[in-house]
């Protein structure tokens, strides 16, 4: 008759988090992509001011004694083939990767879902802000560095001429979203997975990194801003709890509070 406590047992528990209903996360999702090809079009007209910025950013660096930008572009122009792949990943990976990852987690892992689209949302509406206070020329339109435009020159190129190109702004170098959203599916699916083999997905910001920079669309301080970004909105927005479910499979269940209160009446 004795009662005594024992920890709540993880399979045990129910599935504290219910798929979101699928209209209304497309919705958001697709408004979360609106808004940033949108958000990134209202910042233009800065033209004089973000070359300007351009020059600060690139003595920055230097003073910060940071590697050039030119010495990873230099290893990628030893051939053809290196180039033009790194300019098709810049063009065809960030959105489709971004959107399986979101996909997968829905399907998968709704609590995660729910969360890795909040620090999404958070990134993104705090990127499209610096365009309009910091206005900034990619290091592929800056004279005097030694860099050349890959995708101009070696395609494929996903932009136009500055001047015509009304798609786009690309005087929104800093923060690489590329890069942010790249490190924010690394970090999702490792958190939202238990295999041993999951910290090989920090080889998609990694790759990601070294392309924006070697195809001179960004400068290493676009990643580290964004980097800064992607942090304090983790910072703010915990991951929920993984447990481990039937057979070691993991689940977005909430962690127990407390002891549970098991034997009584034995």
């Amino acid at each position: 008759m004795n009662a005594r406590t024992e920890p709540a047992e993880a399979s045990e528990e129910p599935d504290a988090t219910a798929r979101p209903a699928l209209i209304r996360e497309f919705l958001l999702v697709a408004g979360l992509f609106l808004v940033y090809k949108l958000g990134r079009q209202l910042a233009v007209g800065h033209t004089a001011t973000a070359f300007r910025n351009a020059h600060r950013v690139w003595d920055l660096e230097r003073a910060l004694d940071l590697p050039r930008e030119s010495a990873v572009q230099s290893a990628l122009l030893h051939g053809g083939t290196p180039v033009h792949l790194a300019n098709t990943y810049y063009a065809t990976v960030h959105f489709p990767a971004t959107l399986a990852f979101l996909i997968w987690l829905y399907l998968r892992r709704p609590a995660h879902y729910t969360w890795a689209r909040r620090v999404l949302a958070v990134v993104t509406a705090a990127a499209l802000v610096l365009p309009f206070t910091f206005p900034l020329a990619p290091p592929r339109m800056l004279t005097g560095t030694g860099l050349v435009d890959t995708a101009r020159i070696y395609g494929p190129s996903v932009y136009g001429p500055p001047s015509s190109d009304h798609l786009s702004n690309q005087f929104a170098a800093m923060p690489s979203l590329h890069f942010g959203w790249a490190l924010m599916v690394a970090a999702g699916l490792i958190a939202a997975t238990r295999s041993r083999w999951r910290w090989l997905w920090l080889l998609h910001p990694l790759v990601t990194l070294l392309v924006i920079v070697g195809t001179a669309n960004h400068y290493w301080l676009d990643a580290i801003v964004a980097t800064a970004m992607l942090g304090a909105a983790l910072a703010v927005l915990h991951p929920p709890h993984r447990t481990a479910g039937p057979a070691g499979r993991g689940t977005d269940r909430l962690a127990p509070r407390g002891n549970v209160l098991v034997g009584a009446g034995r």
